[in-house]
């Protein structure tokens, strides 16, 4: 609707996982360096936590994006609510196995195998998880035991769990896994600075390579978005539609205060 009016090719703020507008804010830059330090350095567990709409999603996509297919064998877990042989099995789907045994006996057999296979193989194993929050107690002790997977001088499976911050306090909670976690990070939404160069950015990658929200405009903006990406994208959207509407050159402040007023987002 508004992508001639303002000169962009796309549409700037949707909030969808797509590596291509991942704004790597020092937070997330942080995140993603640690997050490949634990895969490429084989140490084990690693969590990174977030508050809803922090881009955690998008960054499993880019360390993915960040690892070679010939090198890393991957399974990435995207609903966790499952009881153990579930989970168990989707990892075993998720990984290319053609045929899911039905018993969790046989499915920790075809992952050691295929672990084992990988390590000859010079090919590392990674289990990714989202939404881990959703984890029950169960499942939780069996990805415990997948981080037994070990020789003496390394692990045959790195494990990464992604989720709420509720996560933290889960992990922390079951020591014996807490221990074998080494690797933790929470992903912190944006300062001020960071929510301008976000909103620029995302314009830019859309095709607009001058800014149109005012310096007021992403002020309030980062206020009521409290520095949140999916908030951002939420407000900006809505503010491009508005300003388009009224045949604006810029979005000003008067236009971000008219979507709050009017109760129109978040």
């Amino acid at each position: 609707m508004y992508l001639e009016h303002w000169g962009l090719k796309e549409f700037p703020y949707e909030n969808v996982p797509d590596p291509r507008f991942f704004y790597l804010s020092h937070h997330h830059e942080e995140a993603l360096s640690r997050l490949l330090y634990a895969v490429k350095m084989r140490k084990g567990g690693t969590m990174l936590s977030g508050d809803i709409g922090c881009g955690k999603t998008t960054l499993t996509k880019v360390c993915i994006q960040e690892l070679s297919a010939d090198r890393y064998d991957i399974s990435l877990i995207v609903n966790p609510k499952l009881e153990p042989l579930e989970f168990l099995q989707e990892v075993v789907y998720q990984l290319g196995i053609p045929d899911v045994p039905d018993t969790k006996v046989k499915c920790l057999r075809v992952l050691n195998d295929r672990m084992s296979q990988n390590m000859r193989a010079d090919k590392e194993t990674l289990l990714m998880v989202d939404e881990a929050q959703l984890l029950n107690q169960a499942t939780l002790e069996e990805i415990r035991l997948l981080l037994n997977a070990q020789l003496n001088d390394r692990f045959l499976i790195t494990i990464i769990l992604f989720g709420q911050p509720e996560l933290r306090e889960r992990i922390k909670a079951v020591q014996q896994l807490d221990q074998r976690i080494p690797i933790k990070y929470h992903l912190a939404p944006f300062d001020l600075e960071d929510t301008a160069r976000y909103v620029a950015f995302r314009l830019s990658r859309a095709g607009r390579e001058r800014n149109v929200f005012t310096q007021p405009a992403i002020e309030e903006i980062y206020a009521v978005s409290k520095g949140v990406p999916r908030k951002i994208n939420n407000l900006c959207d809505l503010a491009l539609l508005i300003g388009y509407s009224k045949n604006q050159a810029m979005v000003d402040v008067d236009v971000v205060e008219t979507i709050i007023r009017d109760g129109a987002l978040l």
